[in-house]
């Protein structure tokens, strides 16, 4: 089975459970959180995805960080993870809820990447850009790319509008080397 569907799967169960306690955003912050330090730490990625490691040893790792931190759902949620063996896929599992948990809630995840950072009045216009073309909530996450020359890209739900220096340099690259020109000689 590909990580993709094992994601998505764990993804689904831990929305029923959450679901059912009733504590769907919650959960949400708690995945927010287990994702961020499972994809930022790598020696806890290395010791999560080894099987030389103990799934017990695993588990008082999972409680050790996060215990005072996510809820009874998400901590019981983690340790049935520890058990199936699949902690190696911690930080895909959380990604896939958080997808679910937008689309529950009907909000769009929207990615805008710049050169500078932008202040806060610009960050609203793009969510409420976003906003009114989608019809949903935005989720902005903003970042800046230091190599780009310029201008900004936009994705959200499968759509880009791409408005990079280097993007349009190309695209005049390519109609120059067409050379439509014609003679009036």
């Amino acid at each position: 089975m590909n990580s993709y569907r094992i994601n998505s799967n764990y993804a689904k169960a831990l929305l029923m459970l959450a679901s059912e306690v009733g504590d769907i955003d919650r959960v949400a912050e708690d995945m927010r959180l287990v994702g961020s330090v499972a994809t930022a730490n790598r020696e806890l990625a290395s010791v999560f995805s080894s099987p030389v490691v103990k799934a017990d040893k695993k588990a008082a790792i999972l409680r050790d960080l996060f215990a005072d931190h996510v809820g009874e759902a998400t901590m019981a949620f983690l340790v049935f993870v520890v058990r199936k063996n699949r902690t190696a896929n911690l930080a895909g599992i959380s990604e896939a809820y958080l997808d679910l948990w937008r689309g529950e809630r009907g909000i769009v995840l929207s990615d805008f990447v710049s050169y500078q950072p932008i202040d806060d009045s610009a960050r609203e216009m793009v969510a409420r850009i976003v906003g009114d073309y989608t019809g949903r909530k935005v989720e902005l996450q903003d970042r800046t790319d230091a190599r780009m020359l310029g201008g900004f890209k936009l994705e959200f739900d499968h759509n880009m509008y791409d408005a990079r220096i280097r993007t349009k340099i190309r695209k005049l690259r390519r109609e120059f080397a067409r050379n439509d020109y014609e003679s009036k000689l």
